[in-house]
């Protein structure tokens, strides 16, 4: 039986990612806080946790990690904890670069030291190109990062190649695009949407402010793109990979499709307001995933509308429970 351990096991991409790895065999391993732990104790039953092995070990403990990758041999690990404030100042940064650039590097350190056959992937975001010169954007595109978020990322990455250089380790980079699900976190602008149109089909709303309606996205799958992740540590050789759907919708199309799931004219209910405005670029953030395509075999299996659709049903699940 192969063993694998995720970090980030309780956000979205790690639930799904434990369900993927579970439905094929694994044993999964997964690090949390100890906050999330304390809380999961009286029953885990959301995303497969409850079948898993976790371990309530900070990814800034070096000694921590050391303890574990002792005790257990992994044969894969997943990189999916980060601190994620995508609207941080630079100068407001410190705590998102440290913590997201130190976790990796302890994490490849002690892996190297302890388990350097272990397949180790990394989950970069389209943030590591921040303003880019070029759309779509593909794995040669350049990397011009703008916050701390991105920042961290890209060093990361460089981290994750040079120890597959230096090491000869199995490392690699996912490049991943904005990918949505009914888990993702109520504070991104879908699910923020998605619990709207829930809350005024039960007559407990009226109305959704949103910032820029004309604002592009490329959105995609989490489930599809944990497939991918899983895909590029069981190659025969590493190599980093942009995931993303290729098409770009706005936040008015995600809107319309959202509402259409209830019945309701989205233009009655949606009230765009200065406060939410966030400056667009002239060139969007839009994934080539064509190599991965071609060399992997992978590509998105939910439609966009069947995505929407999906995220409101659950959320008219959460409103109508007493």
């Amino acid at each position: 039986m192969k063993r694998a351990l995720i970090t980030g096991i309780t956000g979205q991409d790690g639930t799904y990612l434990a369900e993927h790895l579970l439905s094929l065999g694994y044993e999964v391993h997964g690090l949390v806080r100890q906050t999330n732990l304390e809380s999961l104790e009286g029953g885990r039953t959301g995303g497969g946790l409850s079948q898993c092995l976790l371990h309530a070990i900070s990814l800034d403990s070096f000694p921590g990690l050391h303890r574990l990758i002792k005790k257990y041999k992994f044969d894969e690990c997943y990189h999916l904890a980060s601190v994620s404030f995508v609207g941080e100042h630079l100068a407001d940064g410190f705590h998102t670069m440290f913590a997201n650039i130190s976790g990796t590097h302890f994490l490849l350190a002690t892996l190297q030291d302890l388990q350097p056959d272990c397949r180790f992937y990394f989950a970069g975001s389209s943030e590591m190109f921040g303003r880019p010169t070029e759309a779509p954007q593909s794995e040669q595109t350049p990397f011009l990062p703008r916050n701390p978020y991105g920042i961290s990322k890209v060093t990361s990455h460089h981290l994750v190649r040079n120890y597959r250089e230096s090491y000869g380790m199995y490392c690699v980079t996912g490049i991943l695009y904005n990918h949505e699900s009914p888990r993702r976190r109520p504070e991104f602008v879908t699910r923020k949407i998605t619990r709207a149109v829930a809350r005024i089909a039960s007559g407990q709303k009226q109305h959704l402010e949103l910032g820029n309606l004309d604002a592009l996205r490329d959105w995609g799958y989490a489930p599809d793109y944990v497939r991918a992740m899983h895909l590029m540590v069981t190659q025969p050789a590493p190599k980093d990979y942009v995931l993303a759907t290729g098409h770009l919708r706005t936040v008015r199309e995600f809107c319309a499709a959202a509402f259409s799931q209830v019945g309701l004219d989205w233009q009655e209910h949606v009230v765009s307001v200065d406060r939410f405005f966030r400056q667009e670029d002239a060139v969007p953030l839009v994934g080539d995933s064509s190599l991965i395509r071609a060399e992997l075999g992978w590509s998105p299996k939910c439609t966009f509308d069947e995505m929407v659709r999906e995220m409101v049903e659950y959320d008219l699940t959460l409103v109508r429970q007493p």
